[in-house]
């Protein structure tokens, strides 16, 4: 099999993943489904030849890493085709891989199903703005849009610190640079160290992974920058918490303080299965409000989920309430609204 085919015929049939695995045919993702390219197995020879011609497409890149520790992470385009982003891992000791297929071009939000509620959430001066859900739910596309959307309409200096880089800017009104963690610098700790002392307005941190990065966003946002990350969280409350407890009992004090401060906003989202066959996002959304701000630094993180619940302002949505709107335009079904919402009891209530 002929990796560039591979591609080609993946984006021709709109697939979102590829999957190169032993034991299995070649498969794709199309609209949440994995469907098979054809019924031959590929055996470990098989993959492994796929893998050198992918790495051969990304810039000759060495496959060191990932025979030495068995995980590589990497993207790279194809002229004319798209951008893909590949996790290689070795499973039962044959090469595999796992591709994302990435556009060029960034579609329109509104056709994406983003509102202008939270497009306008990168109109904040400074302070940190958090899009959060499980891996896969378009994150990365949410904030590639909000992004674009700086570069186009505003003079700033934005810098994207990502793993690996997805998605492309080029220059508009803005300018932007875009780093890419084990290429471009060593960590995610030590470029947003750095980009501090490069005049920055807007940061994009790809993830807050751990206590340092965690603690150096919190800091910088503080500092009268603009700050956009991701975590991998369901709701604002379940965010707020994971935030805070990713910090030492004797900080969390004040971190709850520090974070009540710089928080500006929380977008959580999901895809869920559209009548139509297709994927579409729910969100909650969440911005902050001097109440929630006390909530936040009196420990009444709980109490959140009910303020949001109970906003009729499109500033504030709960999960349930996208949901429910979602159905309520034919788009999804009862079944699947009731599937993916916080408060199934309640929202089944609203559906009748």
């Amino acid at each position: 099999m002929n990796a560039t085919d591979f591609f080609e015929n993946a984006i021709e049939k709109k697939a979102s993943d590829l999957f190169i695995i032993a034991g299995l045919p070649a498969s794709m993702r199309v609209n949440n489904t994995i469907v098979r390219i054809n019924s031959d197995r590929l055996l470990p020879g098989d993959t492994e030849e796929l893998l050198c011609q992918i790495y051969k497409l990304a810039g000759e890149r060495s496959m060191n890493k990932l025979l030495e520790t068995g995980d590589d992470d990497f993207s790279f385009a194809i002229a004319g085709l798209s951008r893909f982003r590949v996790s290689a891992y070795k499973q039962r000791g044959a090469l595999s891989a796992v591709i994302r297929i990435i556009t060029f071009t960034l579609p329109d939000p509104a056709s994406l199903g983003i509102t202008d509620s939270i497009m306008k959430l990168d109109r904040f001066p400074k302070g940190l703005v958090l899009v959060t859900g499980p891996a896969g739910s378009g994150k990365s596309t949410t904030l590639a849009c909000m992004i674009d959307d700086i570069n186009h309409n505003f003079e700033k200096h934005i810098i994207t610190l990502e793993d690996p880089l997805e998605y492309l800017h080029r220059h508009d009104k803005s300018i932007v640079s875009q780093r890419e963690i084990n290429v471009d610098t060593d960590s995610y700790v030590a470029a947003l160290r750095a980009a501090l002392r490069q005049s920055p307005d807007v940061i994009l941190l790809g993830e807050m992974r751990d206590y340092e990065t965690t603690q150096v966003a919190m800091t910088a946002a503080e500092t009268g920058h603009l700050i956009f990350s991701t975590l991998h969280t369901i709701g604002s409350a379940n965010t707020i918490d994971r935030i805070i407890d990713v910090f030492p009992p004797n900080q969390q004090r004040q971190i709850a303080v520090q974070l009540s401060m710089v928080l500006q906003a929380v977008v959580s989202q999901q895809l869920v299965p559209a009548v139509d066959g297709r994927m579409v996002p729910a969100f909650e959304i969440m911005t902050v409000t001097p109440a929630i701000r006390n909530m936040i630094r009196d420990n009444k993180i709980p109490q959140i989920d009910g303020i949001i619940y109970s906003s009729a302002n499109d500033d504030m949505i709960a999960m349930d309430t996208s949901l429910l709107r979602l159905f309520k335009a034919g788009t999804i079904t009862e079944e699947t609204a009731l599937t993916f919402a916080t408060n199934p009891d309640m929202l089944s209530k609203k559906l009748k």
